[in-house]
């Protein structure tokens, strides 16, 4: 995937264990869905941020770059909470495999900071 590509998709940052899983079940499924009804997404401009907010100090992250014009559940543009300015991607549904394009590391810098998006593995 090339750089200039990025736009076209949204990413979900999970465990490379939940991923193990969703190979194993089939399609992916996060926490959220059950508690909020949808998955949380973002768009690659927004994933650092994200990251660095509720992901610091976690390792063992991969990113799953997703197209959204193949997951098969409804995709809504909403934001995170009310006094939000930006929106992000909720998928309400279980996202289906084929819809995961790539999956990349997501390295944790030493200071415990993300400071870099991957693009593929």
């Amino acid at each position: 995937m090339k750089h200039s590509e990025t736009h076209k998709y949204i990413v979900h940052l999970c465990t490379r264990q939940a991923w193990e899983n969703a190979q194993a079940g089939g399609e992916y499924r996060a926490d959220s869905l059950e508690r909020e009804g949808f998955i949380h997404c973002s768009r690659p401009d927004q994933i650092l941020e994200v990251a660095n907010q509720y992901y610091r100090q976690v390792s063992d992250l991969v990113l799953l770059w997703i197209n959204p014009e193949r997951v098969t559940h409804k995709i809504r543009f909403e934001k995170a909470e009310p006094e939000a300015q930006d929106v992000f991607p909720h998928v309400y549904g279980p996202i289906n495999l084929d819809a995961i394009i790539s999956v990349s590391v997501f390295p944790i810098h030493q200071d415990g900071y993300f400071r870099s998006i991957p693009l593929s593995d």
